[in-house]
């Protein structure tokens, strides 16, 4: 009778609250069933899950909930049905379901909801410990990108008291007439995981509309969320800023001697060519200043006040205070195109239009003025206060007149040459070498970028382009060659294709040769001439398949790298190519750009630079190697996205900084490190692509993250130390490789 009375007042709390938010909200919620006060409304089917008791519980809250439990399988799952037909849900927005976790760390539900003609709804979410909330999953695909942004405001979301689970990214479609099942699911539990559940129900309204208005401050912060750095009025902000010029000055005060350009002093001697050049001893990589001092580049990318703005033009309602025109900070107002349908930007929206740059509304409330010529002085005092010794990809190309900071330059090669597409390129398809345009792009695109920088003993050197599309996302052979499979699905008239045929034709001669060594029924040569061409899969019984796409891939990477070379050998002989930031990569690739390269570059995103990539193959190729971008990003400082490499919290991103510096100097090739970025990503997604992370050394406001500035600091200052012992060698064993 106890029992039975606490189950009772439970589900009147439940329906009470219920109603309340049919009161509050537009629309009032459908019931469809109780996992408390099950009805023969819903049929129920478990596979490898378990509902351990015909009883519900009392979660600690006084809500009454039925427990749920994900046996150890490759995917646990309950499905709920109708009991026949299907059900109808044409006036919702969105389905809901009552639930909480009942363990005490956050755990991974996947819910899928399937429709008549095999349409299916589908979202993975991230259930968190903690009290019961009420998840809501739209009919329709939805993601942050509809809101012009990577990633979304963090849940569960309070509002008016009541936690809710919006789901961030739903995926499919979905017959909403004509509805057959709900499943919760869980993928690859490793002991068993229980989540409590009540009410399974619709609505007719989804709150993604209130769910993103309001989100952004005055300052560009995010309203919501609350952390130490986060600037409450403007002279917080310039009491801020006073201190930490009082702190850079004591920091610049002990900065450890060096060279002018960065050289570790008693590194022991090398050449002193008047440039940056690389060289080898006892085993070790090293990068070397003009002066001839052993040097390991500690870089920021993006390291500009032109990178902080973020469309607000079509969701005014996002920010809570924007300036009216012909107020003071009015003047940060601008508008722009980033419309494309490169990967990074696809099915974005608001990415045109009218935009507002809030970082400099902060520079202008702090100093009066936002003058560029004041904020160039202050970056260069923090990035040498901090340990820094290089400027990274697209930083500020004025800040290299103060000759203070050695750089590098990007060589972003653009034109009207062909270009080659994966179908899942993520900024755009891939340039085609073999396209005579290429070549004279690239001749220009060199000639532009070295013009003034020529004989310039500060910079280091020049990347060739960044992230290209060398393969495809994934670890199968489809996406290992899906650069020359997508190749030969082109026309004739495409330079890579007529490059590819003519190698194979060279080796095959005809159309029988292929069709043996391919195992495929070739009835005529001109066959592969057609677009849309589909070649083999690589296969034991046909060695040659893989040996052949191996070869075009390395023809197609020399032809890429070296025309890049030679241009730059003409335009630029003093400084060094840098090689093409590679993220995902192949190994012709990769022996392609050691070959025609100074130095290999990778974008890691990985705890450490081991985990990045196989370290094995790069020592065969035996190059010096830089890590032009890494980062460890949260999402408890306003920006809502992590970053691609992320870390719980805020006071783990100093220590995971740490470790990466330690573990990158067990690898003798690696001569440098460089950070993305300088600066956060704006709240509401920057203009590009919608990024918005929080990945920066310093937030919207102009303020360093302090915790985070000063363990980055500690580890760089703590590498010379770390990192000389191996370069005090025997200078008799010294190879100086020019530049």
């Amino acid at each position: 009778m106890k029992l039975y009375s606490a189950v009772r007042r439970g589900m009147l709390l439940m329906v009470m609250g219920l109603g309340v938010a049919g009161q509050l909200y537009a629309g009032e919620p459908t019931e469809l069933y109780n996992f408390v006060k099950p009805l023969d409304v819903v049929r129920l089917e478990l596979q490898g899950t378990l509902l351990p008791s015909q009883t519900a519980e009392e979660n600690g809250q006084g809500e009454i909930l039925r427990r749920l439990t994900f046996k150890v399988a490759e995917q646990p799952v309950l499905r709920m049905f109708p009991q026949s037909g299907s059900w109808n849900w044409s006036g919702a927005e969105a389905v809901s379901l009552r639930l909480q976790n009942a363990m005490d760390w956050a755990i991974t539900l996947d819910v899928v909801i399937e429709s008549a003609g095999g349409k299916l709804l589908r979202t993975r979410l991230a259930l968190p410990a903690g009290p019961a909330q009420t998840l809501l999953l739209p009919l329709a695909a939805t993601s942050p990108l509809a809101h012009g942004m990577r990633a979304g405001p963090p849940m569960p979301w309070v509002r008016d008291g009541q936690r809710w689970l919006l789901a961030e990214n739903v995926e499919g479609e979905l017959a909403a007439d004509q509805v057959l099942s709900v499943s919760l699911s869980m993928p690859q539990p490793d002991s068993p995981q229980s989540i409590l559940l009540g009410r399974l129900g619709t609505r007719q309204d989804s709150l993604q509309k209130p769910l993103y208005e309001g989100l952004v401050d005055a300052y560009g912060q995010y309203t919501r969320g609350s952390w130490p750095e986060k600037v409450k009025d403007q002279q917080q902000l310039k009491n801020a800023a006073q201190q930490e010029q009082a702190l850079l000055k004591d920091w610049l005060a002990k900065r450890p001697q060096t060279d002018k350009f960065g050289g570790m002093l008693n590194a022991g001697g090398f050449e002193a060519s008047g440039f940056f050049h690389t060289s080898k001893r006892d085993g070790r990589w090293y990068l070397v200043t003009p002066e001839g001092n052993a040097f390991f580049s500690l870089g920021v990318n993006a390291v500009s006040p032109a990178h902080s703005q973020t469309y607000v033009e079509g969701r005014e309602a996002m920010f809570a205070s924007l300036p009216a025109d012909g107020e003071p900070l009015a003047v940060h107002y601008g508008t722009g195109d980033n419309r494309s349908d490169s990967g990074a930007n696809r099915g974005r929206a608001y990415d045109h239009g009218r935009w507002y740059d809030f970082y400099n509304a902060n520079r202008q409330r702090i100093h009066g003025s936002a003058d560029l010529a004041q904020w160039r002085q202050l970056s260069l005092d923090r990035l040498q206060a901090w340990g820094f010794n290089t400027l990274g990809n697209w930083s500020d190309p004025e800040l290299v007149d103060n000759q203070r900071v050695p750089y590098t330059v990007p060589l972003s090669i653009r034109g009207d040459f062909a270009s080659i597409s994966t179908g899942q390129d993520w900024w755009g398809g891939m340039p085609d070498p073999f396209d005579p345009r290429f070549a004279m792009a690239t001749e220009r695109t060199i000639a532009i970028a070295s013009r003034d920088r020529r004989d310039d003993p500060w910079l280091i050197g020049y990347f060739a382009d960044n992230e290209l599309a060398w393969a495809a996302p994934g670890s199968d052979a489809r996406a290992r060659y899906a650069l020359a499979y997508a190749t030969l699905r082109l026309t004739t008239d495409v330079p890579a294709k007529r490059a590819f045929l003519k190698q194979l034709r060279d080796k095959y001669r005809n159309q029988k040769g292929i069709s043996k060594a391919w195992g495929i029924d070739l009835q005529a040569w001109e066959l592969m001439e057609d677009p849309g061409f589909e070649a083999p899969l690589p296969d034991a019984a046909h060695p040659e398949i893989e040996k052949d796409l191996q070869k075009f891939l390395r023809l197609f990477a020399d032809t890429y790298f070296k025309t890049i070379a030679d241009a730059l050998e003409w335009h630029a002989p003093n400084q060094l190519l840098l090689g093409g930031r590679f993220a995902i990569t192949t190994p012709e690739a990769v022996a392609a750009c050691a070959q025609y390269c100074d130095v290999l570059s990778f974008n890691f995103y990985s705890r450490t630079v081991q985990s990045g990539y196989d370290w094995s193959l790069l020592r065969q190729l035996d190059k010096p190697v830089l890590v032009s971008e890494f980062h460890f990003g949260s999402r408890d400082r306003g920006p809502f996205w992590g970053g691609v490499s992320e870390v719980y919290r805020e006071e783990e991103r100093g220590p995971a900084y740490a470790n990466f510096l330690k573990e990158s100097l067990k690898e003798p090739q690696l001569v440098g490190a460089h950070w993305f970025q300088y600066l956060d990503q704006p709240v509401s997604g920057r203009l590009l692509d919608g990024e918005n992370g929080h990945l920066g050394l310093i937030g919207i406001t102009d303020l360093p993250y302090r915790g985070f500035v000063e363990a980055v600091r500690k580890a760089n200052l703590a590498l010379p130390g770390q990192w000389l012992p191996a370069a005090q060698a025997k200078p008799a064993a010294q190879q100086a490789v020019a530049p």
